[in-house]
């Protein structure tokens, strides 16, 4: 499967999951999409920036001023844990903001 097929499949079952109100699901696939969307983007670059599991690579989106803020601010609210979800930055749309993650790295260097 491309990357591509792959990162879609993870949204499909982050969204499923949504519909069953497994929100603890629903958060992992769409770390999973983000993890896969980082892993296809770091191997189009002369170097890779950094590797890891989808929680470091949250870490790393969040951390690294050459993204903008909008992004970095979706990779903290997808990378907060559930144990603190009644405080601040914690995200009711885990897919909108993988979705928006995702479209950024589509949208640097030739896409995802």
């Amino acid at each position: 499967m491309t990357p591509a097929a792959l990162i879609e499949q993870e949204l499909a079952a982050a969204e499923a999951a949504q519909q069953d109100r497994n929100d603890g699901k629903v958060r992992v696939c769409a770390r999973r999409a983000v993890a896969l969307a980082t892993t296809a983007w770091l191997a189009r670059l002369p170097r890779p920036r950094w590797r890891g599991d989808a929680m470091a690579h949250l870490l790393h989106i969040q951390q690294d001023e050459s993204f903008p803020l909008p992004i970095r601010q979706a990779a903290e609210r997808l990378s907060t844990p559930v144990t603190r979800q009644h405080q601040a930055p914690f995200t009711t749309d885990p897919i909108a903001d993988a979705r928006l993650i995702i479209a950024h790295l589509s949208s640097t260097d030739g896409g995802v």
